[in-house]
């Protein structure tokens, strides 16, 4: 396992590199500058702040610089906000992020599980059609939409919860059933299917034929292995919450490096961009370390695998 580990970390730390390398040559490839739409500055006032900044250097010297410069720590200055470091705006709206993706995935993958596992004991049931129509509702409305009907119904004609702005749990109510509905949707199609599968299977019969209850059956073989093949779509989904929070956090202004990022296209904040770039690929990159730990948890035949090589 530990040879499994060292491997899939190498991997992730090259898939990094590779992402900043490549986030940085889109950037230079972009037209205009942060500075475009700044008319009231003369040229020379323009080129002074671009060789401030280190924009007049060669590209290839640019880059080194970038590269350096995070090793260090160091994610250059926003062009957005004068003589902001860009680590600072992302060490101080991520939090707001974190939290939004963490609840959201729990909100959206538990129930989801419990929902797809109750739609294939019920199989062709009436139980398994409502949870199949939920599942492809939260499928089909994109969470842009399903945002703004939460914001009118259950925030402002209901007043349940405020419909914008950060600054509490009470705010974080909708933002995270609308970035949720997702994958509790994906989990709940892919549980019901799996589990679909494996009840029809020989060990089942076999199972209940000595005497083993239903319901030790289904939590004991059929649950666990139906959650093997699920864990692998842990990653897509943590792409989605990611992505989806971006406009989300715009609706529903939650101070969030979601919201930053859009902000900073608009500005053609370079810095900005691609140290929001990096923290997406890294946090993405962690949960697919964790969803391969969960894998070789769950099925101890990833461990012997990674013990072999």
């Amino acid at each position: 396992m530990a040879k499994y580990l060292a491997k899939r970390i190498f991997y992730l730390l090259l898939t990094l590199f590779i992402v900043i390398t490549v986030t940085f040559f889109m950037m230079k490839l972009l037209p205009g500058t942060p500075l475009t739409n700044q008319a009231k500055l003369s040229p020379q006032e323009q080129h002074l702040i671009l060789k401030q900044y280190g924009l007049t250097k060669p590209v290839w010297q640019q880059y080194l610089l970038y590269v350096v410069g995070i090793f260090h720590g160091n994610f250059g200055t926003s062009f957005q906000f004068s003589d902001q470091p860009v680590s600072y705006l992302i060490s101080s709206r991520i939090g707001p992020s974190l939290l939004l993706g963490a609840q959201a995935m729990i909100i959206g993958v538990l129930p989801g599980i419990l929902f797809g596992a109750l739609g294939a004991i019920n199989k062709n049931t009436w139980i398994d059609s409502g949870t199949t129509i939920i599942s492809i509702l939260g499928i089909s409305i994109p969470s842009f939409v399903l945002a703004v009907l939460l914001q009118y119904y259950v925030g402002l004609k209901l007043g349940w919860f405020p419909i914008a702005d950060w600054g509490g749990f009470s705010y974080t109510v909708l933002p995270t059933l609308a970035l949720a509905a997702s994958p509790f949707a994906d989990t709940a199609r892919f549980i019901r299917t799996e589990m679909v599968d494996v009840l029809n299977s020989d060990y089942i019969e076999l199972a209940t034929a000595k005497g083993m209850s239903k319901w030790g059956v289904i939590y004991h073989h059929a649950l666990r292995n139906s959650l093997i093949p699920v864990v692998t779509i842990i990653g897509p989904l943590a792409v989605n919450i990611m992505t989806g929070s971006m406009v989300i956090e715009n609706i529903f202004s939650v101070p969030g490096i979601g919201e930053q990022f859009v902000k900073s296209i608009l500005t053609n904040d370079y810095p900005t961009i691609m140290a929001v770039t990096i923290v997406y690929s890294v946090m993405l990159m962690v949960v697919l370390l964790l969803t391969d730990i969960v894998y070789g948890i769950i099925d101890p035949r990833i461990r012997l695998t990674g013990n072999s090589n």
